[in-house]
């Protein structure tokens, strides 16, 4: 999956430049980024288009209530991609890898078949995303806008070839631009920022609709390709010779993590409280992103409609390249097979274009997608934290029990909003949700 080749001029030059770190003959401010990079492409999967569609609806219909979500939904997040890249730092394999060699053969090939659906609900997002904002920007029917996608898509994935560092550059521009975008967009949009703090810290549901958004939300941030992807991103990333140049890794490591998913949290944050202050008093039933673009223009004006576009296609561009390295290195790691990327693409974009051509409405697949995602998240979940916590795989580097018992929380968290959601979708009653 790594696709790096040794005569690959800027990969050589960052691996030299970490070990010159690690050994200690470089040091400043320009050291440090040579270590970003793992965490700043998994951290896009957590601003996908998928985000955009659950975002805005939960800022549109329920204001700023749902923001303690995104905030619990990121924290979780955070340990857990910080335990994936610990998970490829010290032992060297993916999680994929981890779940071949200790789990039986059934369990492996039912893991991987959840995999897969969760990485074609993921591409399903990203096209439509990516399609939607082209559609819109330029006017061209959605068929197209997906064509041009998978077009850009496939060519940001051929600089791979080139080592790990040129794709690492590329999507850390992008995710600049995203965390620009929106930056723009709360100055321009007159935020209730007293309102948007107690919804960060104040848990509500207000109804059953609110539920199935939060899942979706969930869905969304935590994401089942990321938490697999990151381990495979810092397996190999740079030759460790010793013991302290490990626990050197690891520091950076956790702080990248920290830092990254921070700009992916502030970002969703960002796009709910947009909704919430354009659309909730007057407009809460926008519930669409089409909706939601014309509506911008009238309500905060035709620059913030227009960063709104752009955001959403590099959005939907980024996360459709990360999409396809998670899904080769799922497909490698499980069943030690790997095919074209080429190949790759087209076998788990082809369920965006069915939902284009048989007219099912846009926004509602987007938010759909997200909610398998969260169905399939317990998968990776568990299977981490059980490596992580087994001394045998881990050494002298296996999660302490304030580590576990906060990982199994959140993975019971997700479980339970699970088993909520599908109650919900069975007709079950929900005591103090109906509605």
């Amino acid at each position: 999956m790594r696709g790096a080749k040794s005569d690959s001029s800027i990969t050589v030059r960052t691996r030299s430049g970490i070990s010159a770190v690690l050994e200690g003959s470089r040091s400043g401010p320009r050291a440090i980024l040579l270590f970003a990079g793992p965490a700043i492409i998994a951290s896009i999967a957590y601003m996908d288009p998928g985000n955009y569609a659950t975002n805005i609806q939960a800022g549109a219909g329920y204001g700023f209530s749902l923001l303690w979500v995104v905030l619990m939904a990121n924290l979780i997040a955070m340990l857990f991609q910080g335990l994936s890249a610990r998970l490829g730092i010290v032992t060297g394999k993916n999680l994929a890898e981890l779940c071949r060699d200790n789990f039986s053969r059934p369990a492996v090939l039912v893991m991987w078949v959840i995999s897969e659906i969760a990485a074609m609900a993921t591409d399903l997002a990203e096209f439509l995303g990516g399609a939607i904002g082209l559609a819109l920007l330029f006017n061209m029917p959605l068929m197209s806008g997906m064509v041009v996608t998978a077009i850009v898509t496939y060519g940001i994935l051929m600089f791979e070839a080139r080592g790990f560092r040129p794709i690492e550059l590329i999507i850390g521009a992008l995710v600049a631009v995203i965390g620009l975008c929106y930056l723009i967009e709360i100055i321009i949009a007159p935020i209730a920022w007293g309102d948007a703090a107690m919804g960060m810290v104040t848990p509500q549901l207000p109804d059953a609709a609110a539920l199935t958004i939060a899942v979706g939300i969930i869905g969304a941030t935590v994401m089942p390709h990321a938490i697999y992807l990151h381990s495979g991103l810092t397996q190999a990333r740079a030759p460790l010779r010793n013991e302290q140049e490990r626990r050197k890794i690891l520091k950076f490591s956790n702080i990248e993590v920290v830092l990254a998913l921070a700009v992916a949290g502030m970002v969703n944050m960002a796009m709910v409280m947009m909704a919430a202050s354009a659309f909730h008093k007057g407009h809460s039933d926008v519930a669409e992103i089409e909706t939601a673009y014309h509506m911008l223009t009238p309500l905060l004006g035709g620059a913030a409609a227009a960063v709104f576009l752009i955001s959403l296609i590099v959005s939907g561009i980024s996360s459709s390249v990360v999409g396809t390295m998670a899904g080769q290195m799922i497909m490698q790691g499980f069943l030690r097979i790997r095919i074209p990327v080429w190949l790759r693409r087209a076998v788990t974009m082809l369920p965006a274009f069915a939902v284009v051509a048989a007219g099912v409405n846009a926004t509602d697949a987007l938010v759909m997608s997200q909610v398998v995602l969260s169905i399939a998240l317990p998968v990776p979940m568990i299977a981490l934290v059980i490596f992580t916590g087994r001394a045998d795989i881990m050494g002298p580097y296996v999660s302490g029990r304030l580590v576990r018992t906060l990982a199994m929380l959140g993975a019971a968290v997700v479980l339970s909003l699970n088993a909520v959601l599908l109650a919900q979708a069975f007709g079950l009653s929900i005591p103090g949700l109906a509605g």
